[in-house]
């Protein structure tokens, strides 16, 4: 038996209208967190946070990102600097470094890839189709 699965972007489950896709369940996949996120031009809705202090899932705790961007532009700010995230450009962010990304005027599409350094990956719920929303870190 064929262990495989093909997707389109539209055709994965959606939260937050649209901004987030839950990609990793979407695709079966197991091993590995992913998500593809739409940020519109100008959103500011992309908190500041990091995951070591910021998550009410223990399974977002002690993860590490790495985002590879699609589409458009935007401002990742992390330890008081900026850098632009374009088609090309790839960023890792350790599990304590708080965060946040800023679409540019065209708006922005990434991957989210996650996982816990020298840990199994255990998905979170809310990226489970049909999961319960993510509690926002506090601010």
């Amino acid at each position: 038996m064929a262990d495989y699965t093909i997707k389109r972007i539209d055709e994965m489950e959606t939260i937050f209208e649209g901004i987030v896709r839950r990609a990793r369940a979407s695709l079966g996949a197991t091993a590995v967190g992913m998500q593809v996120m739409a940020f519109p031009p100008g959103w500011e809705g992309y908190p500041n946070h990091d995951h070591l202090h910021d998550s009410a899932d223990e399974h977002d705790l002690r993860q590490e990102e790495i985002y590879i961007a699609l589409e458009g532009s935007a401002t990742l700010l992390v330890a008081g600097e900026e850098h632009r995230l374009e088609p090309g450009v790839f960023a890792r962010v350790g599990p304590a470094q708080k965060r946040r990304i800023v679409p540019g005027p065209a708006g922005f599409r990434m991957v989210a890839v996650g996982g816990r350094p020298g840990e199994a990956y255990s998905p979170p719920a809310w990226t489970e189709l049909g999961g319960p929303l993510p509690v926002p870190p506090s601010p």
